[in-house]
């Protein structure tokens, strides 16, 4: 019985001693690429083994919008873009229409706030709202040029915490080149794990959802994205420290698009609306016409539209067909090509649209769990770091 209880007594210490949290966010990584990698026939050996050996979540479920910079947000906040005050990737027109850059654009606090709040360090690299952060270990996501998923060097450099380029580039030369991309991400990374040993790591990849776009998801590009990405989060797993957690995720869904229904044309003198990827309506009349076309996908009863949106007015909301969008384009053309062949931005609630999510390290219960709201994540990876979220 006293060896019992010693056990459990080690085991409690074990389990509440201070361990590194890695949080890898593979911008564009829909849970499916995860869930249907043998029907995709992908070669990502090290995310099947955090998923074999780790908790395999099924799925994050967005919040509105689910685009890049407010999904980041969420993810280190708990809260969804109508509170933490990303609304978008970019700015509306009248406030410049330029990206949200700056920390101080945050209304709530962060889990980066919270690390340093306790005493620990925190480390960025390419994370979206993070110029001039409170970050002990800083290369926030900013550029004045863009190549794919690459950024500019110089314009990193120049917001980065003063010297932590430098000391990069004396580990790994190879980090400084003309466009900070994927790989460059992964050499940072590792100095951060090797020297600077901060206790939350928040890193930024971006090469997948760049590619996912031009040639749309799951396609043989996109997939061969991910091999490589899986090279990269190889390579941090070997340099972290055996008692780190290691989180890897996306902040959204991805889908193919086939082409547009041109709500120009559609629509033509009818009041509507956009919303969470949604057409939508306060006209009672014009509703009832849209679900007699055909030519819409799911009205989203109105109880779910508030459950995203609790101040939404609107009458009804339908969803595009799966692997259609809607455009406003000038013409007499009732649809027309997409924009782009993959695409986000789609309303959280659509069937199988979610972003991945894989924990591993000790203590992480090994098995596959449901999905859930990616509100979620902020307040998990507090508890696991010990620091509190200020709300």
């Amino acid at each position: 019985m006293r060896a019992i209880c010693l056990l459990m007594l080690l085991g409690m210490t074990l389990a509440g001693q201070k361990r590194p949290v890695v949080v890898i966010s593979v911008d564009g990584l829909d849970h499916r690429y995860l869930r249907d990698a043998d029907k995709l026939g992908l070669k990502i050996p090290v995310l099947r083994r955090l998923m074999r050996e780790g908790e395999f979540v099924g799925g994050l479920i967005g919040t509105v919008p689910t685009v890049t910079w407010p999904s980041h947000t969420t993810l280190i906040t708990g809260v969804a873009p109508r509170e933490h005050g990303i609304l978008s990737n970019r700015r509306p027109k009248e406030e410049s229409g330029d990206y949200y850059w700056m920390a101080d654009m945050l209304k709530v606090k962060t889990l980066w706030h919270a690390t340093r709040k306790a005493g620990l360090k925190s480390a960025a690299i390419t994370w979206p709202v993070t110029v001039n952060a409170d970050i002990d270990f800083n290369l926030p996501e900013y550029f004045r040029g863009r190549n794919g998923g690459s950024m500019d060097y110089i314009s990193v450099f120049e917001k980065a915490t003063p010297g932590l380029v430098e000391n990069i580039e004396k580990l790994d030369p190879s980090f400084r080149q003309e466009w900070v991309d994927d790989r460059t991400r992964k050499v940072a990374c590792v100095y951060l794990l090797k020297q600077a040993k901060p206790d939350l790591i928040l890193l930024h990849f971006v090469d997948l959802d760049a590619v996912a776009h031009e040639a749309g998801p799951f396609e043989k590009e996109a997939n061969h994205t991910l091999e490589v990405t899986d090279g990269y989060i190889g390579e941090i797993v070997k340099a972290a420290p055996k008692n780190a957690l290691i989180v890897v995720l996306g902040d959204h869904g991805f889908e193919r698009v086939d082409r547009d229904l041109n709500l120009s044309v559609f629509a033509k003198g009818m009041q509507m609306g956009m919303l969470g990827g949604l057409l939508t309506t306060r006209d009672a009349a014009v509703a009832a016409k849209w679900r007699d076309t055909g030519l819409l996908g799911r009205e989203v009863p109105i109880d779910e539209v508030r459950k995203f949106e609790p101040g939404a007015d609107v009458v009804a909301a339908f969803e595009p067909k799966r692997n259609e969008g809607f455009a406003m384009k000038p013409g007499a053309e009732l649809y027309v090509p997409p924009y782009e062949k993959g695409n986000h931005g789609w309303w959280p609630g659509l069937s199988d649209y979610r972003a991945a999510m894989v924990m591993w390290g000790p203590g992480v219960k090994k098995g596959v769990t449901p999905a859930v709201p990616m509100e979620s994540v902020a307040g998990r990876l507090a508890a696991i770091l010990g620091v509190k979220l200020e709300r």
